[in-house]
């Protein structure tokens, strides 16, 4: 039998179900920065508009709602079971901004420690510029800071974002994740000559870095995306896809879209997933490329036996805003993705409960502790207070 259960878009997840509770009593209890969504009011619209007009580029706006009427109360209940995830008083506030460069987008990590939270820019974005001091900055925030900010009377006040000086630098990061007091990055790599690799770097300067791992039986991978050690077996299990050719700053793929597993014990590098269109995002958007609308924007699940394979390949999701990334799971079992319109959360039998709505895309989020979650939001950061917490740290 399968000891675990896995979610794979961004990540690899753990855990098993929980039992639903009943629609009735959702308003008795409903937090002010809440609202409940009734799936019912748009079912049939007396306007459906065409692709080319309505999309997962486009915000839904149904009758009777606005864009500022769903950011006014930004968790949407779907289902009674969300008022678990979010408590009594939950709270979602914007503690750092940018212009129009996308620093806040991936590897969203929190090092217990010294409660900071790291992630890094997007590589392959137009906006970030070209050049390794644009694309290759790793950052941090202190949660101190962010907890400042949200109690703020000052609604213009920001947390302090810091640069991390990686030594030597760590290139393109695009994922990373805790693994006994370190950070291990995913980094897509630079050019012909600077193949992908895995990045152990240490959290408190000097910061300094190892390579782990930047090649398959002497091949280079394509663009590591996003990466999860295994809390049962302590396997390092990562994603290899096509963003980087497909931004224009790594050379012509040269292996499979596929899902490898690493062992720390022995370095033995092994596939347990392939058949994907683009793994981690899964397929809809292709960089530079544009986007096809008929590939997939979807969360997939597998069974994670105790060998480490993986095996019963499902659908488990399918994301109307976007695509999914960052997918994690609460102390719960709960399945969240960073999408369009914000954070989504899903019970484990894959049904939508709310979301956490930010009104524009979460490219990759992180819970931190207890109770806490920074949402990445390429040019805006956000805090969050909530009941749920992430799963116990590797």
């Amino acid at each position: 039998m399968p000891s675990t259960l896995t979610v794979l878009a961004a990540g690899i997840l753990v855990h098993s179900g929980l039992d639903l509770r009943s629609w009735g009593a959702l308003a008795a209890k409903l937090p002010s920065t809440a609202q409940i969504i009734d799936q019912k009011t748009f079912n049939v619209l007396s306007d459906v508009p065409p692709p080319s007009q309505a999309n997962d580029s486009t915000v839904f706006l149904w009758p009777g709602v606005t864009e500022e009427s769903l950011t006014a109360k930004p968790f949407h209940v779907y289902d009674d079971e969300f008022y678990d995830v979010i408590g009594k008083s939950p709270s979602l506030t914007l503690i750092a901004t940018s212009d129009t460069d996308p620093i806040f987008h991936e590897a969203v990590v929190w090092y217990p420690p010294t409660d900071e939270v790291f992630f890094v820019q997007n590589a392959g974005a137009p906006a970030a510029g070209t050049g390794l001091n644009k694309s290759s900055i790793i950052q941090k925030i202190s949660l101190d800071d962010a907890e400042a900010v949200r109690t703020s009377s000052n609604s213009s006040e920001e947390v302090t974002v810091t640069t991390v000086p990686s030594d030597p630098q760590v290139i393109n990061p695009n994922g990373g994740t805790n693994y006994k007091g370190q950070i291990i990055f995913a980094g897509e790599g630079q050019g012909d000559d600077v193949p992908s690799a895995l990045y152990v770097m240490n959290p408190v300067a000097p910061y300094n870095t190892t390579v782990l791992l930047n090649n398959y039986f002497g091949r280079q991978f394509n663009s590591l995306n996003d990466l999860v050690v295994h809390p049962s077996n302590g396997d390092l299990y990562f994603t290899d896809t096509l963003y980087g050719y497909l931004q224009d700053f790594r050379p012509y793929p040269g292996l499979r879209n596929q899902v490898y597993r690493y062992n720390f014990k022995t370095g033995a590098v092994t596939v347990v997933a392939d058949d994907f269109t683009l793994p981690n995002d899964t397929g809809i958007a292709l960089g530079f490329y544009g986007r096809n609308l008929s590939s997939p924007a979807s969360v997939y699940q597998f069974d994670v036996i105790k060998d480490g394979t993986w095996q019963n390949r499902k659908t488990f999701a399918y994301v109307a805003s976007f695509i999914p990334d960052g997918v994690h799971t609460d102390s719960k079992g709960r399945v969240y993705a960073g999408c369009g319109d914000g954070v989504h959360v899903w019970n484990t039998s894959g049904k939508l409960i709310g979301k956490i709505y930010t009104g524009t895309t979460a490219a990759n989020f992180q819970f931190a502790g207890t109770g806490r979650m920074i949402i990445t939001g390429q040019t805006k950061l956000f805090y969050v207070t909530l009941a749920a917490s992430g799963v116990k740290l590797a």
